[in-house]
């Protein structure tokens, strides 16, 4: 009976806390359970970081798109704003000069501006002398660049002339580069070339 019951003590699974290989085998199982929390806690990681590359991306994305979004507002409304300024420059009536000359003074800034001022006042008596008049009609138009504050716009002019020399009306057609420039919420001419 004795025997019996040595045997079943020595037969039972119940580990002994005091025996060192029972006790290693319970700190080494601790040791995989921590194991496997941090290996959890890796992918979270990326995770979390994968997101915020995201949320960076996005924004940057988003950023570019409202610039890009400026940039065609800007161009449509300096192009806009060129075609008008452009029939302005191009007509004029002998009989009506200082209210053009106002007109294409208003819708102009910078050098074009002061150079106009100067040049409109010596071609005054010559447009009087001759009677002169003339219409300008923008055919087609482009966009050479744009910013959200500078924009060149590209113009086909067709103008029609006439003056005491020529009484029927002679058309002339210019291709006109044309400088724009947003002063004070109002795209202006800033330089008007004719290359």
């Amino acid at each position: 009976m004795g025997t019996d019951s040595a045997t079943l003590t020595d037969g039972t699974d119940t580990p002994d806390a005091t025996d060192p290989e029972t006790a290693g085998t319970d700190s080494s199982i601790a040791d995989k359970g921590s194991g496997r929390t941090g290996s959890t806690r890796l992918p979270l990681v990326l995770l979390a970081l994968v997101a915020a590359a995201a949320l960076v991306a996005a924004a940057v994305l988003g950023a570019q798109l409202r610039n890009a979004r400026g940039v065609e507002d800007a161009a449509r409304a300096a192009s806009e704003a060129a075609r008008q300024f452009a029939v302005t420059l191009t007509s004029v009536d002998s009989a009506d000069l200082d209210a053009d000359f106002a007109a294409v003074l208003d819708g102009a800034t910078g050098e074009f501006e002061k150079m106009y001022a100067e040049s409109s006042a010596q071609l005054e008596q010559v447009l009087i002398d001759n009677q002169a008049r003339a219409e300008g009609v923008v055919v087609e138009s482009g966009i050479k660049s744009a910013t959200t504050t500078k924009v060149e716009v590209l113009l086909f002019v067709d103008q029609s002339v006439t003056n005491t020399l020529v009484p029927e009306p002679r058309l002339d057609r210019s291709r006109v580069v044309m400088t724009m420039e947003l002063v004070d919420g109002r795209w202006l001419a800033s330089q008007v070339d004719l290359p």
